[in-house]
């Protein structure tokens, strides 16, 4: 049963990130359509809460990678060039927030690299379910198909309904962290992305039995019964939303929309349980040894509570509406003087290059190590080794903070408060 629950809990982090990332998405996507000066602001909503999302795909990789390697070893080499073009996607993504976010003022380029790094993340997301959902050419467990089989027409359907999925949970979002559109506006766009979702699942659910090879399971009772009270559910939850939209309270759209998708994604796991890989790849077959499903469903069952802490802590910090803070800007460090006829020499620059170059080579040497150490194998460096190291590089960390402090880099804040109050 450990199989179980591990498969549990790949398929509860994979909901917790279209959920909680999907909004953040659909929000950088509408960035594109709003007007210049909304785009910052719709940038600074992400910035609260993006990188404690996207935390629940990482560890459902890893629960993937070490509870079911069978399936990883067929879905990965399936899906490898969008899932790149996801992952650069989401960097970029990330960097033109951050920089958007630390620069003062509006900056198109990384407003709109935002923007079209969001978009591209959710397209390649949807083509990578397109390309599970039509189910991978295999045999005996082992990938056999193309680099190219990830791309069909069902799959192009996949990415244009997420889309439009992460489309209605951003416009919900922000008509609970945003005061700037009106309620005809907020009523406007956000049941219209409803019925474009509504007809975009109608479409996918009626072209699934073509495009999936397995075979339909709703013939079982129980399995019927539950597929039925998901859609049910989704349904009330999208009434839901479709009242709430331009009315308050303000939270109650986004609620809605977030039901309505783990409805939806709990009506895809009924169908397909305990299939892993369509069309036959069980969770039995794809599973890793007994031992290692023990350590991963207490390891992971561990962490978890401190994942879902993080993002709670994050909604709570930055609960309310959004208000654009006033910032201070930190002035620069105070500049080293010396005395007439005397130039800096240049040993602090080579200590740096150095120090940084050290730190570069440790953490290279104990990564290539790590598996030699951690497989019982220890060819090169035992634990001690890897101690050593990291007390090293934790040194070499130290004393280059003291170092930076005695060069008032630290106090860059106190200055300018002293400077503000001088004057």
């Amino acid at each position: 049963m450990l199989e179980y629950a591990s498969y549990a809990l790949v398929l509860f982090s994979l909901a917790m990130y279209v959920v909680l990332d999907g909004y953040d998405l659909g929000v950088g996507m509408l960035s594109l359509a709003a007007r210049p000066e909304r785009r910052r602001e719709y940038g600074e909503i992400v910035a609260t809460a993006w990188d404690a999302n996207e935390s629940w795909i990482i560890l459902a990789g890893v629960v993937l990678w070490a509870g079911l390697p069978g399936a990883y070893a067929v879905i990965l080499p399936s899906v490898y060039l969008p899932l790149i073009g996801m992952l650069i996607a989401v960097i970029l993504r990330g960097l033109g927030l951050e920089m958007q976010s630390a620069a003062d003022g509006y900056r198109r380029g990384w407003a709109l690299l935002f923007g079209g790094a969001s978009l591209a993340a959710t397209v390649c997301q949807g083509l990578v379910l397109g390309a599970l959902l039509t189910g991978p050419s295999q045999r005996d467990g082992m990938f056999q198909g193309g680099a190219f089989d990830w791309f069909s027409r069902y799959s192009v359907l996949c990415a244009l309904g997420l889309v439009a999925v992460y489309l209605l949970a951003g416009a919900a979002w922000l008509q609970d962290k945003t005061e700037g559109w009106s309620r005809s506006g907020i009523r406007r766009t956000g049941r219209s992305l409803l019925v474009v979702t509504a007809i975009m699942t109608a479409v996918l659910g009626l072209l699934m039995p073509s495009a999936d090879p397995q075979q339909s399971q709703l013939s079982q009772p129980l399995r019927a019964v539950l597929f039925w009270l998901a859609v049910l559910a989704a349904v009330a939850a999208g009434a839901v939303a479709w009242y709430g939209f331009g009315r308050r309270p303000d939270w109650r759209p986004f609620a809605a929309v977030a039901t309505m998708t783990a409805c939806g994604l709990v009506g895809l796991a009924v169908l397909s349980v305990p299939v892993v890989v369509p069309p036959a790849l069980t969770v039995h077959q794809v599973a890793s040894p007994h031992s290692s499903q023990l350590f991963l469903v207490v390891g992971v069952g561990l962490c978890m509570p401190f994942v879902l802490a993080y993002n709670a802590y994050a909604w709570r910090s930055f609960r309310g509406k959004y208000t654009d803070p006033v910032e201070r800007p930190i002035p620069p460090p105070p500049a080293r003087t010396f005395p007439l006829g005397v130039s800096p020499a240049p040993s602090g620059a080579l200590r740096t290059i150095v120090r940084r170059t050290l730190l570069v080579a440790l953490g290279i040497l104990a990564t290539a190590v790590s598996q030699d150490v951690f497989g019982g194998v220890a060819d090169w460096i035992d634990p001690v080794g890897v101690v050593v190291l990291c007390c090293a590089s934790l040194a070499a960390w130290i004393v280059g903070d003291r170092r930076d402090r005695r060069a008032g880099y630290f106090h860059a804040d106190l200055v300018g408060i002293e400077a503000e109050t001088t004057s």
